[in-house]
């Protein structure tokens, strides 16, 4: 193969720059003149005792160049006055020695061989030229049977096959000059050549045109694509087979002698000499008149050295080496993390760079870090030198050398003056997001630690337990302006994910800041006092400190009894003309926060803090935000010492009613073993509700403790609570284990142990109860160091799918927008609307609801915060936004659709890659979750409410819901999708509340989604008050409640088929459960209203696994239950579920339990069964259209006979599959659901990631389209295209006149759509190398490079961030004719100057 870089003019070559790449396959002729310097004919290495390359081998320095600069091989010419000389003795040429890197050579080999890649990788180009099945290409390329190449006289046909028998038939019947039939590389080579393309083309055009069969068309499209990509291109077919092997140059496979006389040797050197081998054995056998079956057996040995040069163990067993280890061939170098492109183009070492542990450096600046003395000395050595010659201190570099050794005392003063304003990059490892690498300025320090800011951690994720970092020193003036504007820490205090402060105090900064904060504690009415005045905060610092000055020692200050005042004493003092309420220790702190901000008179958790910086950076910018951060570290940690603030055993209250509480619970659960063992409940339902007592009762201890310790915490802190409220370290569950229980532990493979452990920590545990929870501990260990793993490798797919989506334009001019409303779940609100629109451009004027004249945001603003509160304020529900989603930018997307920049708040910036950033806020957090499994040791954490209560008054309203009244006067719900409201009693009707939640008109005070078996406890339009249960949840049975009255008969319930009687062992009762069976039956209910079953009334079905609870015969009422199927065990919720959903999520995976879905709006209707599976209808009864569903009899159905469904609605349990969302809701749904998916997984672990990062990996998974009708275009059926190039080639068609192509859209998984990438180089260095690599070759593909990776690998700078500019400017000068760019080239140089 070989790539061509294109330098369209003499101006951009100056620069060394190339615009496009192009890669094709290699013709002979391009291997021996173009590449080779001259052919190898030896396998010979180099003489073992001279260590000289041997002549004419695979070292020669006559073919690739001398081993030393300027000296050849004999001695004869030295230095390099004699260079370009070719020495006449020798035959080397004189020149540097860097040759042998890139001269290459050839082996011609004695019969023409195959290339594996294009016989091997799928789908096999050769075979598909020659439509021949890979199986038949394998028997004539290792000469097992001939082909025939040319029938002529005979009566055989083209490409026919024949082994040995039938060819010497032929001959005997034919005679050997009447046909031509040849095996191996030869005979591919000759049918390549005499193949006619384009008539091929034609043929299969046509033949495409008439199939009907959807699979014919799809493989005849796929052939199609091949041989289009051959007739487009420069590519001649028979180049596939080689005839010539080029050697590549001998630095790149080096053979290095090691003490004791042996060599280390690189594999391709072993695999060259196989081949060199193989190819003289057979050039001599060929001389001689060899038995036939000798020379095609060395034939074949020739052809399977090639091979495992090439790729070794793609055909046959791998060649192996020393020790049994597979030989690494050419394909093996390219490939994977250690490969060419992954190891040595995207990653490389770096000069100028230092590692060592890091310390804690509070004393630091902000922008500050510090660097050790040595290591400063080594980094910036270069710099020192030149100085130093500047300076006259010295002449030369090797003097100066030796002054820096020996540490002279003018070193120092230059390295001092040096590194003032030189920037320094940190950057710690795991580099996870882009805050992993910033720039300080280095501060010169004795040890040899670095030192670190303690506000930078978070950022960097780092502790100081033995972490270490990596210091890099940009070298030129671009390279430093860039750190010093963009990369210092102050300029990177908010996370890019979601714009909240990454730069605020924690651990003893949050305590000291908290415990100064506090809520007064010593009141002077209670001791007999008066409460203080003061007349400003000077009066104050200065009655703190007993009359002294303010920076007076503590100790001179007086406790409450004295002349002093106490730090959290209740006084009053004037600030601003007013008389506040506060305390000294209120008034300390506000001394730092600025003046704009006001005065902060509440006690400041660590959320708090963060509230605080964000509406500092808001208000006052940023300069004045890092000198109060600042000013907080360093309050913090003097308050946190001087506070003293320690843990001791005693400050652990256990519960005084733990006792009362576990007698209770152990009395509830052995009511539920009684019910177990008279045979009432199932096992299943006896250890979901043993469960869900305990964990009610662990609920119940965690309350009552953190109430104690917080009731104690009023009179005289408590450590243990000051550290969980201030947000500083542990929370509520830590606490529990700590002076509660420790509660319900999970078994390994994730099911919950029913039996507790009561004990705490601070009472201890037993030894069984020790051992139960080694479980957790140990589970969470194993699951960081494998989830780590695979979280990586989400990221780099993330940012391989995303990578080329930059701010390329300022706005696209769209009409198209999402629709966003608050996301709420039941009555709570999740996330609110201003959350969710913050940043965001708005597509439509937004009016205050009911008041036309009040414009709260204009369309195409960027809504601000202040509009956002506003918005969400008005009571609006749901508003217009513009999103990546539907960015009509040509390429990456536009500024307005993507909207503000949330790690500085302003409108994001042209070339800001904001695929990386969001590829890394969705890892990032990824990795961070995996490792927070471990935190709770395995406590299990399940979470459900057996009731509803509300917390307002008003009038409940029923929505979508069928209701049966039960038997105890309760209303039962019937249906799925449903939810109950809570409205504000206006004194309207039922009617008219219902009309106005419809129509979104009025909002509900609450809103209760409920389920199928729910029990509503107050009627339809009747009042309720705060507080009042509403209705109770069935948390562990589906019930299948009966709607109408009658008399029940059994229907395909058959004993031993389709229902078991199982005799429960405690109790000696039999209960009937109905079982999965492979028959054509039906389980199910049915209702008769008569007891002679005349008149049916309803059936229901009945799911395998649902326990009966009516006998034959009984008559029943509305309300009844029928059967109850429990419901699985349940399992705890951890992010070990969540990481692998989002994988399967972003690719687009079918999911294991899918769930159906219906196509049409409708009623549903069953029709039997078939092949074990239930057919349910759906019905449309306007149009009288019918979509069947064939559902298995094992899942269990969520909607009945009659209901009324949605398109899109689910119709099973499960998770429903995106392909299917597409393909009946459309795009927009799909978008909707694939992001609020993501979401809920992060959400549920609290983790915060703006919608706009997910819209752009959903974004990339929605590129393509598939071609249904091509039309009059040059598209294929069935072929997948980008929606870009769709558009652009049915425009053109338009204007010609023809018939635009149809498509349909497409999601791919982000791998797949990562590796369809438009760069073959960026695919290439993804995945699949081989694969990408043989693609691109065959249709001699363009790299235009557009995009990060393929200008990295190529060594150009990135066409993003300040890079992107230099792109745009080369870009129009291409555009332009030559005479201009090289007068526009000069006069702009000339400007510059």
């Amino acid at each position: 193969m070989f790539g061509e870089g294109s330098r369209d003019n003499a101006t951009l070559s100056k620069e060394g720059l190339f615009d496009k790449l192009e890669i094709g396959i290699a013709s002979d002729i391009t291997i021996r003149d173009k590449w080779s310097c001259g052919e190898i004919k030896k396998p010979e290495t180099i003489n073992y005792r001279t260590f000289k390359p041997e002549k004419g081998g695979l070292f020669c320095e006559k073919i690739f160049g001398p081993t030393k600069d300027w000296e050849c091989c004999c001695g004869k010419y030295k230095k390099i006055k004699h260079k370009g000389i070719v020495c006449d003795r020798c035959g080397v040429e004189v020149t540097l020695s860097k040759v042998r890197r890139e001269r290459m050579a050839h082996i011609e080999l004695a019969v023409p061989i195959v290339h594996i890649w294009f016989f091997k990788t799928t789908p096999s180009r050769i075979g598909n030229v020659l439509g021949m099945t890979a199986s038949d290409l394998e028997r004539i390329i290792y000469y097992e049977e001939y082909v025939v190449i040319d029938p002529g006289k005979t009566d055989l046909n083209k490409k026919q096959l024949l082994n040995d028998a039938q060819y010497r038939e032929v001959v005997e019947k034919w005679g050997k000059d009447a046909f031509v039939a040849k095996m191996g590389g030869e005979a591919i080579y000759d049918l390549l050549k005499s193949e006619d393309l384009q008539s091929l083309l034609k043929e299969l055009k046509d033949r495409l045109r008439k199939t009907k069969s959807q699979q014919a068309r799809m493989k005849l499209a796929k052939r199609l694509k091949i041989i289009e990509g051959f007739v487009s291109s420069s590519n001649h077919p028979e180049w596939m087979v080689l005839k010539s092997v080029p050697v590549v140059p001998p630095d790149l496979r080096p053979l290095v002698p090691l003490d004791g006389g042996r060599f280390a040797t690189s594999d391709l050197n072993d695999l060259y000499r196989r081949v060199i081998n193989r190819n003289n054995r057979l050039k001599a056998i060929l001389r001689l008149k060899t038995p036939e079956v000798i020379v095609r057996n060395e034939k074949r040995m020739l052809q399977e050295a090639v091979d495992a040069l090439f790729d070794n163990g793609r055909h046959g067993h791998p060649v192996m080496g020393a020790g049994n280890r597979p030989l690494k061939s050419l394909s093996e170098m390219l490939k994977g993390k250690n490969g060419r492109f992954r190891q040595n183009l995207l990653g490389k070492r770096v000069d100028y760079s230092g590692r060592s542990v890091i310390i804690v450096g509070p004393e630091l600046k902000f922008n500050q870090c510090g660097l050790p003395k040595e290591m400063a000395l080594e980094l910036f050595e270069p710099f020192i030198i030149k100085r130093l010659k500047d300076q006259g201190s010295v002449y030369t570099i090797r003097s100066a050398k030796k002054m820096i050794q020996r540490g002279a005392p003018e070193v120092w003063d230059v390295l001092e003056e040096i590194i003032k304003g030189h920037p320094v990059l940190l950057n710690r490892a795991p580099t996870l997001h882009r805050l992993g690498i910033q720039a300080f300025e280095p501060v010169l320090i004795e040890g040899k630690a670095i030192r670190v800011h303690p506000l930078v951690c978070a950022a960097f994720n780092a502790d100081f337990d033995g972490d270490q970092m990596a210091v890099h020193v940009p070298l030129s003036i671009e390279a430093q302006l860039e750190a010093k504007v963009l990369m210092m820490a102050p300029d990177n205090i908010f996370l890019p994910s979601s714009g909240k402060p990454v730069a605020t105090p924690s651990k003893d900064m949050t305590l000291g800041i908290y415990y100064l904060m506090a809520d007064p504690t010593y009141f002077p009415e209670d001791h007999g006092g008066k409460i203080k005045i003061f007349r400003d905060v000077t009066e104050v610092l200065r009655a703190l400190y007993t009359g002294g000055f303010l920076d007076e020692r503590i100790n001179n200050r007086c406790d409450e009894t004295g002349r002093g005042i106490h730090i959290h004493e209740k006084i009053k003092v004037r600030i601003d003309g007013q008389i506040i309420e506060t305390t000294p220790g209120r008034v300390l702190f506000n001394r730092i926060v600025p003046k704009e901000l006001g005065f902060q008179n509440y006690s400041m958790p660590s959320k708090r803090i963060s509230e605080l910086i964000l509406q500092c950076y808001k208000k006052v910018g940023l300069e004045a935000t890092v000198r109060f951060l600042d000013d907080l570290k360093d309050l913090g940690f003097i308050q946190a010492t001087k506070a003293a603030i320690s843990m001791g055993l005693k400050d652990v209250r256990i519960p005084e009613i733990k006792s009362e509480i576990l007698k209770e619970a152990y009395d509830k659960v052995a009511v539920v073993k009684k019910q177990y063992d008279d045979g009432i409940i199932t096992d299943g339902e006896r250890h979901s509700k043993t469960i869900s007592i305990w964990t009610e009762v662990s609920e119940l201890l965690s309350d009552a403790l953190y109430v104690e310790i917080s009731k104690q915490a009023k009179s005289k802190h408590n450590p243990l609570f000051l550290m969980i409220d201030s947000g500083a370290r542990g929370n509520k569950s830590q606490l529990k284990q700590l002076g509660a229980l420790r509660g319900l532990m999970a078994k390994p493979n994730g099911a919950i142990i029913e039996s507790p452990i009561t004990s705490n920590f601070r009472e201890g545990l037993t030894v069984l109860e020790y051992s139960i929870s080694s479980h957790g501990a140990r589970k969470g260990l194993a699951d960081t160091a494998l989830k780590t793993a695979d979280s990586g490798y989400l990221t780099r797919r993330l940012v391989d799918v995303a990578q080329d989506v930059i701010i390329t334009e300022k706005d696209c001019g769209t009409l198209n927008h999402i629709e966003i409303s608050a996301i709420r779940q039941g009555s709570e609100e999740l996330l609110p609307l201003k959350d969710r629109i913050y940043g965001r451009t708005v597509s439509e004027d937004i009016y205050q609801p009911g008041d036309k004249s009040k414009l709260l945001a204009k369309n195409g603003d960027v809504v601000t915060s202040a509009q956002a509160e506003l918005i969400d304020d008005a009571g609006i529900e749901s508003i217009k936004i513009r999103s990546t989603l539907t960015c009509e930018s040509r390429r990456g997307v536009c500024a307005k659709c993507y909207g503000l920049n949330l790690a500085n708040g302003r409108l994001i910036g042209l070339g800001e890659a904001v695929g990386i950033i969001a590829a890394q806020s969705i890892g990032e957090p990824g990795t961070q979750l995996t490792m927070r499994t471990f935190h709770l040791g395995g406590i299990a954490a399940t979470s459900s409410t057996p009731e509803i209560v509300t917390d307002n008054d008003g009038i409940l309203v029923y929505m979508d819901l069928r209701v049966v009244v039960g038997q105890d006067g309760n209303h039962l719900v019937l249906n799925k999708k449903g939810a109950i409201h809570v409205v504000r009693d206006e004194g309207r009707s039922l009617e008219e509340y219902k009309k106005l939640l419809s129509t979104k008109s009025i909002e509900s005070l609450e809103t209760y989604p409920v389920e199928l078996g729910v029990k509503i406890l107050v009627g339809d339009g009747e009042k309720v008050s705060s507080g009042q249960r509403i209705a109770e949840v069935e948390l562990h049975n589906i019930p299948i409640i009966c709607d109408k009255p009658g008399f029940v008969k059994y229907e395909d319930l058959v004993e031993g088929i389709s229902t078991e009687k199982v005799v429960n062992k405690n109790t000696g009762l039999v209960e009937l459960i109905v079982k999965q069976h492979r028959g054509e039956l039906h389980p199910q209910i049915a209702i008769y209203s008569d007891a002679g079953l005349t008149e049916l009334v309803g059936t229901y079905a009945i799911p395998s696994g649902a326990i009966i609870s009516v006998e034959e015969n009984q008559k029943v009422d509305p309300g009844m239950l029928l059967a109850r199927l429990p419901r699985g065990a349940i399992k705890t919720k951890d992010i070990t579920g969540g990481l692998p959903r989002v994988a399967e999520l972003v690719e687009a995976r079918k999911p294991e339990d899918a769930a159906d879905i219906a196509k049409i709006d409708g009623v549903v209707d069953f029709k039997g069964i078939q092949k074990n599976k239930r057919i349910l209808v759906v019905r449309d009864e306007i149009t009288g259209m019918e979509e069947e569903h064939l559902i298995p009899l094992t899942k269990h159905l969520i909607v009945q006979r009659g209901d009324n469904v949605m398109k899109g609605q689910q119709l099973t349990d499960g998770l429903v599959v995106p392909h299917e969302i597409l393909e009946i809701c459309g795009v927009r749904e799909l978008q909707k659901y694939l992001v609020n998916e993501v979401q809920e997984v992060y959400r549920l672990q609290g983790v915060d990631i703006n919608d706009k990062h997910i819209e752009i990996i959903v974004r990339q998974m929605l590129q393509k389209v598939r071609i249904t009708d091509p039309g009059d275009t040059t598209l294929l059926f069935g072929e997948e295209v980008n929606k870009k190039e769709f558009y652009e080639e049915n425009r053109r068609t338009e204007e010609d006149g023809g018939k635009p192509a149809q498509a349909v859209p497409v999601l791919l998984g982000i791998t797949k759509a990562s590796l369809g990438t438009e760069s073959f180089i960026s695919a290439a260095s993804f995945q699949d190398t081989t694969r990408v690599l043989t693609d691109a070759a065959c249709s001699s593909k363009t790299d235009y490079l557009l995009g990060f990776k393929e200008n990295v690998i190529m060594g150009h700078m990135i066409p993003g961030g300040t890079g992107f500019d230099t792109h745009k400017r080369i870009k129009q000068y291409l555009e332009k004719e030559q005479e201009d760019l090289v007068f526009d080239f000069e006069s702009e140089s000339e400007c510059a100057c």
